[in-house]
């Protein structure tokens, strides 16, 4: 599996149909809140396993940190380090830009797995899209 950065319209695509996929088919979260208003200003990811799109993430500055958004794997490559990849690359970024951390907001499902990659819990239960989170944060 290789985690590309996003530089063509295909890849794109690709990283938004895995997104449309997970989140608005399988996690029912209304397609125009999956896709907002930070799409253009995001360095989108896309994960493939060998020429097959399998997972997506996005990354932006907010408030002087990395944000790491969207991160998704489909259904038959979880548990395979996919998320991992995906995650090492926007940290990669961040650090690149000399930033000193990354936050995110988990699904609460999901905090086991960030734990693991060093992410502290630094907010209490919220509901985003229906589904509730906690936000995260990893300092370098």
């Amino acid at each position: 599996m290789q985690v590309i950065t996003v530089k063509t319209e295909k890849e794109l695509q690709d990283a938004l149909h895995i997104r449309k996929l997970v989140f608005v088919e399988e996690q029912l979260v209304p397609l125009d809140l999956e896709i907002d208003e930070y799409e253009n200003s995001s360095t989108h990811f896309v994960l493939y396993d060998a020429e097959k799109p399998c997972g997506a993430g996005r990354f932006r500055t907010k408030d002087g940190m990395g944000k790491a958004e969207r991160i998704c794997v489909l259904s038959d490559a979880r548990g395979k380090g996919a998320g991992q990849l995906i995650m090492n690359a926007l940290e990669d970024v961040a650090k690149e830009q000399h930033l000193p951390g990354v936050i995110l907001s988990a699904q609460i499902h999901a905090i086991p797995f960030y734990e693991k990659l060093g992410y502290d819990i630094i907010s209490e239960e919220y509901m985003d899209a229906g589904i509730p989170h906690k936000t995260m944060k990893k300092v370098f």
